[in-house]
Order: structure tokens, then C-alpha cells, then sequence
């Protein structure tokens, strides 16, 4: 299979495959396992020896020393991005990229742009004077990256202007699964229907887009991108948006292909190796997710057309990426980043990797519960050193209790409606 061509269609998507590997199949150049440094059994990985780790390399107060890409097959002249647009897509791992740029953001001192509680007026179109703090003239923002519906006009009016825009799309044959366990409480579609097998049989039977909620239940990487539904048939209107998309995110990620994603947004934002190292956020128990049988996934590929049409477009556009940046120098550098994480697991987590939310006794930390999915999160491993401590803290603190922790930074400790309430999710 070529590197242009569609790499989701037809493969398992999401399993429980550990801290080594997040997401998806991996490549049919990375090979069948991974790529995989040796294990937790290399000195790199040794509970005592932290001290490889560059995370570690704090500032006093906090912050983290700015350093040039830590690539040691390219190396480049560039500066990191600070200033950055993530349209936060739904049920397509972007909660784990909130948690890098929170932790990028905050180690920096960078002002991100936050909603008055979990995001921007979702399901309506984004508005800047829905920012928290936002007046026109007054201080830039640096990082936007909480859930909205996409309205390029009001980001740019916001603070986005200048920033670098990115987001991710998810094969609809299986974001559709998930959404399907997340929002059946309130899709009046997915709540209709006994199961996804009783939907997928006649989903027209239960689905009515007028109303509130059933943008979860058909297109909804289309509808976060903030689009309508073509109002005349055939491709081109399909072309001609997909066509603008691309013109404002430059770079699009992959669910499937995720830690091949994190080097090629590395690679885009001239950040450091270390500063895309990231534990999952908000996945499922693997115990509660069904696997879907090609015939489910196709049919959920057919309802959901145009979220099939953008991924795939999408898709050709992030292998045509992979291609210029190199396969060989990706594979090694995806190498790097798995090793890091399961030393960073070793490290970090008790039990070396995600539990449920009842293992987790700290509140802080622990992953709030929606709907009829388990989302797992992780505990801290005892006795960890002050750095130690603030390094795991800030990988393993869910994005409701980041962002409270950053509204109270940038607005005062009453600044923020708490943990409880609002989450909007």
C-alpha cells in the first residue's frame, strides 16, 4: 500500500494495546511491532535514575527552560510555536493533545484563551466575546484549544489570527462507535435506539437533525469543523469546503496513526522531542468497547458520508506529510517517544499504567464520568520528589481540572465555576 493511499479503510481500530502504542494499527513501515525500543528493562527506564528525563530540567517557579528541537537526525534553526489554534474535535483522542499544549502553555507562562466554564458555547458556532476576559484590543491569547464549533472569522476576531491552526479526524467507523457510547444520554437519536446494531439498521428511523443534540449522531467531525450540509448535490460544494479546510489547518492529525501524528506536530510547531510526550486522556475501558464487524463500520462510514469524505481527505493529506518528512527518520523518532512514555509510565503511575476512576483517590486527578462510558485515568505512584511530583501531576491531570487550574493562573482562584458543574462535554 502506497503512502498516499487510505490507510484507515479496513482496519481494527481502537484496542487496549498499553502505554506502547495509543491508538490504531501502526504503518506497514513501522512493522508489526511498533518500532519498539527495548523495554522497561533499559537503564533509561530505571525508577531511580530520573534524571535522564528532560522534563525534569525545571526553572525555579515552575517554568521549563525553551531549548531547540531535540532532533538529532534533523536538526533545525526554528522557533518554537507560541502561539497556536487546536480545534478541539470530538471523540478522536483530542483530549490528550489538550494536555500537551496545557502543559506547553503553562510551563511557559503563555495566556491561553479559556470558556467562562469547558467551551465556547458548544453546539453554537464559535464567538470571541464568548473568551473569558476578551475585549477588542486588549491582551493576546496565545493557545486556543477547548471544545467549539468552528467559525474561522470569530477565532481570528478572538486572538487567532497569527497562530498555527491544527485539529484531528477519526475513521467515522469507529468515532461513531464511541460517540454512540458517550452521547446516547443526549443524542435523541442514539437514545431511541435499544443498541448501535438496532440504529445502524434504520438510522433514518430514529434520526431527526432538527433536533438538539442529533448533531452527535451523523457528521459530527463535519459539524465541529463548523460546516453545513452541502446544500446542493454531487462533489463539488464536498471539494470546495474540504479544499478551504485545508487552507486554514495546514496540518491535521490522525486518531489512528497517533503517535505519528505527535512527531509530525512536533516537527510543525519546532517544539522539543520531550514536549509531545503524552499519557492517553479520557479513553474508555477497553472492557466496555465492542468491536465493530466490517459491516457495522462500513455502514456507519456510509451515514456518516461527509465526516468518511473529510477523513479521507484528511488522510491523503497527512501521508503526502509523512512522505516529506521521511519514513525512516519518522520510525525512529516515533521509537523515541514510546520509549519515553513507558519510562515516564515507570516512573509516574502506580501499576505502570491507566486505571479505573475508582483507583484514583485524588480528586484532582481523577477523570469525570459521562454517560455510559468508563473513562480510566491514572494515580500517581507514592514517594515521588518534588519535580518528580509536578512533572507526573501535569500528565496525568485531567483537561476540566487543567483548565481550572489555568483559569484560576490567569484570573484569579474566583475566577473559574469549579470541577462540578458545567462541563458541557
Amino acid at each position: 500500500m502506497g503512502l498516499g493511499a487510505l490507510h484507515g479503510e479496513g482496519s481494527p481500530m481502537v484496542g487496549g494495546r498499553g502505554l506502547g502504542v495509543l491508538w490504531g494499527e501502526n504503518p506497514p513501515w513501522l512493522g508489526s511491532g511498533g518500532g519498539l525500543h527495548p523495554s522497561l528493562t533499559s537503564p533509561l527506564c530505571s525508577r531511580g535514575s530520573p534524571d535522564w528525563l528532560p522534563h525534569l530540567r525545571l526553572l525555579p517557579g515552575g517554568g521549563a527552560e525553551e531549548r531547540a528541537p531535540s532532533n538529532p537526525l534533523s536538526p533545525r534553526h526554528c522557533q518554537p510555536r507560541r502561539h497556536i489554534v487546536f480545534l478541539k474535535t470530538h471523540k478522536t483522542g483530542s483530549s490528550t493533545i489538550v494536555n500537551l499544549l496545557h502543559r506547553f502553555g503553562e510551563t511557559r507562562g503563555l495566556r491561553f484563551a479559556l470558556p467562562p466554564r469547558y467551551q465556547f458555547g458548544y453546539p453554537y458556532p464559535f464567538q470571541a466575546r464568548r473568551v473569558k476576559g476578551y475585549r477588542p484590543g486588549g491582551p493576546r491569547f496565545d493557545i486556543l484549544c477547548h471544545h467549539m464549533r468552528f467559525d474561522l472569522p470569530e477565532v481570528r476576531r478572538g486572538g487567532g489570527g497569527q497562530g498555527f491552526y491544527f485539529s484531528i479526524v477519526r475513521d467515522p467507523g469507529s468515532l461513531a462507535e464511541s460517540a454512540f457510547s458517550y452521547y446516547r444520554g443526549v443524542a435523541p437519536a442514539f437514545r431511541r435506539a435499544g443498541s448501535l446494531a438496532q440504529f445502524l439498521a434504520a438510522p433514518e428511523r430514529f434520526y431527526d437533525p432538527a433536533e438538539r443534540g442529533n448533531h452527535y449522531a451523523r457528521n459530527l467531525l463535519w459539524f465541529d469543523f463548523g460546516l453545513a450540509p452541502p446544500a446542493a448535490p454531487g462533489p463539488e460544494a464536498v471539494r470546495a469546503a474540504l479544499a478551504q479546510l485545508e487552507r486554514t489547518f495546514p496540518l491535521v492529525l490522525l486518531t489512528e496513526h497517533f503517535d505519528e501524528s505527535l512527531v509530525l506536530l512536533r516537527e510543525a510547531l519546532c517544539w522539543a522531542e520531550e514536549d509531545v510526550d503524552a499519557f492517553r486522556h479520557n479513553g474508555r475501558n477497553p472492557r466496555a468497547v465492542r468491536p465493530l464487524d466490517p459491516s457495522q463500520a462500513a455502514r456507519l462510514r456510509a451515514w456518516n458520508d461527509l465526516d468518511w469524505q473529510l477523513y479521507a481527505h484528511f488522510n491523503r493529506s497527512f501521508w503526502r506529510r509523512v512522505e516529506a518528512f521521511g519514513p525512516a527518520r519518522l520510525q525512529a523518532e516515533v521509537a523515541r517517544l514510546r520509549e519515553r512514555r513507558r519510562a515516564l509510565a515507570e516512573l509516574c503511575l502506580q501499576g505502570g499504567g491507566p486505571v479505573e476512576a475508582a483507583g484514583i483517590p485524588d480528586e484532582q486527578i481523577r477523570p469525570f464520568q459521562f454517560g455510559q462510558a468508563q473513562i480510566l485515568g491514572y494515580a500517581l505512584r507514592p514517594g515521588l520528589g518534588p519535580a518528580e511530583q509536578q512533572l507526573c501531576t501535569r500528565l496525568v491531570t485531567p483537561e476540566l481540572q487543567y483548565k481550572d487550574r489555568l483559569d484560576a493562573r490567569q484570573f484569579g482562584a474566583n475566577g473559574s465555576q469549579g470541577a462540578g458543574g458545567g462541563r458541557g462535554r
